[in-house]
């Protein structure tokens, strides 16, 4: 008796491995795409798939986050600055410095805050950071993650081949590599646009300008760009850093947060028009 039923993808794996026949990552590729093809995965499970592949394949440079675009506290900062730029950046730990990037000291976990909200006199930087980890840019991400789940550890300065400061890498990192970004609770749909005071608001870059310009009465053309993350990138004409700022009409625009790949939050403040508005 015969079907037309092909094998299972998993079926036939296994008997790509049982018969030595798979001696590379591209045979398995090329059978994966073949499957992919054939309808026997969707290409959300081949994209996984091959995710994990690669991520096999890739060191921690690959993954980090550039010196740059690091969002550090200094050892002098006072709680309120820091509670502010926690709120701002929306980040859960933040490395601390002495002088300067390449003198980190320790990490801050915002949550260890929250006692010293009621009795900030009581607050003191050096008895509540943690000891930093530092990991170098050549280790391969696959052994990155098990150190990080076997030692419950979501952050890591990466340093490079000379011991200098190169980036930092998260656990989030590791696994938007795997499954793709991650949205957090400032990637809400509701949350697109947080009022913080009544003339500051935090905005997430995938705000489509048709919203930007309902919210705050502005009219800026979708012509260039469809989100307000697009817009910006187009007026500097390039993937911006934390604390660039932009002015398009009345209101301005500071990058809140950012990495090496995409923009991600802005704080936008209303202020006096320029003379000639970038508007459209």
């Amino acid at each position: 008796m015969t079907t037309d039923n092909p094998p299972s993808l998993f079926a036939r794996l296994r008997q790509k491995f049982s018969s030595n026949i798979l001696q590379d990552m591209d045979a398995l590729r090329a059978l994966l795409q073949q499957s992919h093809t054939q309808g026997i995965i969707d290409q959300d499970t081949l994209s996984r798939v091959e995710n994990v592949l690669n991520f096999n394949q890739m060191h921690v440079r690959d993954a980090m986050i550039s010196r740059a675009q690091m969002d550090v506290l200094k050892t002098t900062d006072s709680i309120e600055r820091i509670i502010a730029y926690a709120v701002d950046t929306a980040h859960s730990r933040f490395p601390v410095i002495a002088d300067d990037k390449d003198h980190i000291i320790g990490i801050l976990h915002a949550k260890d805050l929250l006692k010293f909200t009621l009795n900030p006199e009581q607050f003191k930087l050096d008895n509540i950071i943690r000891p930093a980890v530092f990991v170098p840019e050549s280790k391969p991400l696959n052994t990155l993650l098990k150190e990080f789940q076997e030692q419950h550890n979501h952050m890591a300065i990466v340093v490079d081949e000379y011991g200098g400061i190169s980036g930092l890498v998260t656990f989030e990192d590791l696994i938007e590599e795997i499954v793709g970004k991650i949205e957090d609770e400032f990637d809400e749909e509701e949350n697109y646009i947080s009022p913080v005071s009544s003339e500051r608001w935090r905005v997430h870059a995938k705000t489509e300008i048709d919203d930007i310009n309902q919210y705050f009465g502005t009219q800026y053309s979708s012509d260039e760009a469809d989100t307000i993350g697009g817009l910006i990138i187009h007026e500097l004409g390039h993937l911006p850093v934390r604390g660039e700022k932009v002015q398009l009409g009345d209101l301005l625009f500071n990058v809140a947060r950012a990495d090496n790949r995409r923009l991600h939050t802005l704080m936008v403040t209303r202020v006096k028009a320029p003379a000639e508005t970038a508007e459209s």
